[in-house]
């Protein structure tokens, strides 16, 4: 019954797209070709009267996509750090949707801290500044606690967004089943399964309670790295729709004149960015998940501080190995390795050559090597990408899609930093690292006593369980087990016993 008004909705998009200009304005950017500018001018241009007319004070793309909605600002997050693939011009315009939106009242504000605190906002701090940022989902204050004197920033969410935000989704859903019936080949992307994975994080956006936790075991995490800061969670002044955080200073990293004024060396700053995210993907298993301009401060002494903890990613153990190991062959140029690695993980369908799948991803990652940097498309890279994983009918992995896409949007920060910025050869050190300690001998005996672990946890329940397999067994809808397969099963579980006394001694014997 939803259809008409999600299709209405598609249509309102792209007559706002050409009524503000923006649909000009990024096929240009993407260079596209004749026959797709045509078709979606003539479509879009009858009913461009629908569109919304968006704040005429922006350029035109961020009027749009302002005028569309919270999700796709957020869509425009993500697009202003390629500067590499929609130019210069149009991402820096796209910086504004980072933390530059305008801002909702300060009575507003104020009046939603009173109602999520249940405190007079006056009884909790001595002074709540005007807006110092506003984005999508939320805007800051500055403030000073009344009872500490202490400087913190208030994080306050927009009145209605959790409403925008389900309408938008809402609408993206319909779009996805709408490509996958029109379109079959696309169906392999899962675009459904993309738009739930999408949805999952920004519901855990809207709930500031969920950002607090993820920063504060994002800095429990990264504390012994003296170059990278997460700042400090007031809990007795933050609640679903407030977050009280230690107050930070720094330049914005998108601001290049004021690294340059305070002496900052970008070369190092964009290398310390990048291998920051791997380290933090890697070796914790948690990362930042936006990670764009908007949301990193540099310190005076060159330290990145991180903000905005809506969006935390998570890898377990297995996936970051097989993640490892891709980036570690691309490194090494062992494009065989590579598809292995693919292969293994079941990224590739089994029934394809793996020796066809290694040649084109020779294709693809051999022109970089020796390039300059300044000279490297990303959009093309993109593209080549893509027509490989379609060729060998790869899925798209919902659990990579924010590992995947925070990698694309760290890489246009440091490219934004330092032009000739390398992924390839700063992320070398790191993965190499992670790979000595993680992928081999050290690796198996690290896994030998965790297995040893569960085990020994499990050892005073074996003979219960064992029993409860008997008693499963003997049920009628089960023929009555003989006594040699009690037997079987009681000797199944002195067998694992047995195998958690050989791994233990395996362990002690290594160490």
């Amino acid at each position: 019954m939803r259809a008409p008004l999600h299709i209405w909705r598609l249509i309102r998009t792209g007559a706002t797209f050409e009524r503000t200009g923006a649909m000009r304005q990024v096929l240009d950017a993407i260079d596209a070709p004749r026959s797709l500018r045509v078709g979606l001018r003539v479509l879009a241009f009858p009913v461009r009267w629908l569109g919304y007319k968006g704040d005429p004070s922006l350029p035109p793309t961020t009027r749009a996509l302002t005028a569309l909605g919270p999700a796709y600002i957020k869509f425009g997050q993500i697009l202003s750090t390629r500067s590499d693939v929609i130019g210069p011009v149009l991402a820096g315009e796209l910086r504004i949707l980072q933390d530059s939106l305008p801002p909702f009242p300060l009575a507003e504000a104020r009046a939603e801290i009173t109602r999520e605190l249940g405190l007079p906002v006056d009884d909790l701090f001595s002074s709540v500044s005007e807006p110092v940022a506003a984005a999508s989902i939320a805007q800051v204050h500055k403030a000073v606690v009344r009872e500490t004197g202490q400087t913190v920033a208030i994080k306050v969410l927009r009145p209605g967004v959790d409403r925008a935000f389900k309408r938008d989704i809402a609408a993206f859903r319909f779009s996805a089943k709408l490509i996958a019936f029109l379109a079959p080949k696309a169906r392999r992307l899962r675009p459904s399964d993309v738009v739930d994975h999408f949805e999952s994080v920004v519901m855990e956006e809207l709930d500031l309670r969920l950002e607090g936790a993820a920063a504060s075991e994002f800095g429990s995490k990264t504390t012994d790295d003296p170059m990278f800061k997460v700042p400090k969670v007031f809990w007795d002044l933050s609640g679903r729709r407030v977050l009280t955080m230690e107050w930070v200073d720094g330049i914005q990293a998108a601001d290049l004149d004021g690294l340059d004024a305070a002496g900052i060396d970008r070369p190092a700053l964009a290398q310390r960015i990048l291998q920051q995210f791997l380290r933090h993907a890697l070796r914790d298993g948690l990362f930042h998940g936006d990670m764009h301009q908007g949301n990193l401060r540099i310190g005076p002494n060159g330290q990145v501080i991180a903000l905005d903890f809506g969006i935390m990613g998570q890898l377990d153990t297995y996936t970051r190995r097989v993640y490892a190991e891709i980036l570690y062959g691309f490194v090494q140029r062992d494009y065989r390795r590579v598809a292995e690695a693919h292969f293994e993980a079941g990224y590739v369908p089994a029934d394809r050559d793996i020796d066809a799948f290694a040649r084109a991803l020779r294709s693809v990652g051999e022109p970089i090597f020796g390039m300059d940097a300044t000279r490297m498309s990303m959009a093309r890279l993109l593209s080549q990408l893509f027509e490989v994983t379609e060729r060998f009918g790869m899925q798209t992995r919902t659990e990579l899609i924010l590992l995947q896409r925070t990698m694309v949007v760290v890489e246009g920060v440091t490219r934004h930093i330092d032009p000739r910025s390398n992924i390839w050869k700063t992320s070398g050190p790191v993965i190499e690292e992670y790979v000595r300690d993680n992928i081999g001998p050290r690796a198996f005996i690290t896994d030998l006593a965790e297995a040893a672990k569960v085990l020994s946890r499990l050892g005073p329940r074996l003979p219960d369980l064992a029993e409860r397999a008997v008693i499963a067994q003997s049920s009628p809808a089960q023929p009555a087990p003989t006594p040699q397969g009690q037997g079987k099963v009681m000797l199944a579980g002195a067998g694992i016993a047995l195998a958690g006394v050989a791994v233990g001694a395996a362990i002690l014997a290594a160490l």
